[in-house]
């Protein structure tokens, strides 16, 4: 059986290669403890970076999870910020051990995308998740109906990238971004999602269905 391939996501490059020059050059000048650690950091950092391939779920209805770590919230609230509608948000909270590659949930064209900057606290406090610094997109599915999936950066992850842009078509598990070091993803959902998931529950970008759209896919 062939074993899943698993590559670097392409930002962590540059990390990968600085740790391991400095290594290197440790290495070179007999600083043996120094050398050590830095083989620990540079370990540490290419493992931190990994993008493992996914299998995503063959079901057109499907709402998938846009990353790895724990379901830390769902509400029901009303958005004024992306969808200006009454939504179900459900938070995921990124470790600084989880895959940081951040995934499409469903299928649809970016009607915008939104960057703001703001403050650094604990991704999974409430203070977080209202003032912190963020990048959200917002999406129009083939159903008419409109999602917000939002990266919003921590207390030690402090670099978004997002590579959609606007008027991007995207598809169920596509790859678009990743945040650095410890963080979290907002996911604003219409109220008439199904949810498959709770709260405290584990999951993966790609992989793990949180709900059905099968109503909003027609």
């Amino acid at each position: 059986m062939k074993q899943p391939r698993i590559s670097l996501a392409r930002e962590g490059y540059p990390f990968i290669l600085f740790s391991g020059f400095i290594t290197l050059i440790c290495a070179l000048l007999a600083y043996h403890i120094a050398a050590l650690a830095g083989l620990a950091v540079t370990g540490f950092i290419t493992w931190f970076f990994r993008d493992p391939a996914r299998v995503v779920p063959d079901r057109p209805e499907a709402l998938v999870s846009p990353a790895d770590g724990k379901i830390i919230l769902i509400e029901k609230i009303f958005d004024d910020r992306f969808c200006q509608d009454n939504v179900l948000k459900v938070s995921i909270f990124m470790n600084i051990f989880n895959v940081h590659v951040n995934r499409i949930p469903f299928p649809g064209q970016v009607e915008q995308v939104t960057f703001k900057p703001g403050a650094f606290y604990s991704a999974d406090s409430k203070r977080g998740a209202l003032h912190n610094e963020y990048c959200a997109l917002t999406i129009m599915t083939a159903g008419k109906q409109r999602y917000g999936v939002v990266q919003v950066a921590g207390l030690i992850a402090r670099r978004i990238v997002c590579r959609a842009e606007k008027g991007d078509r995207v598809q169920t598990g596509q790859r678009y971004g990743l945040i650095r070091f410890g963080s979290r993803v907002d996911l604003y959902l219409p109220l008439q999602v199904e949810l498959e998931v709770s709260k405290g529950q584990k999951v993966k970008a790609g992989e793990t269905v949180l709900g059905r759209m099968n109503q909003l896919s027609t």
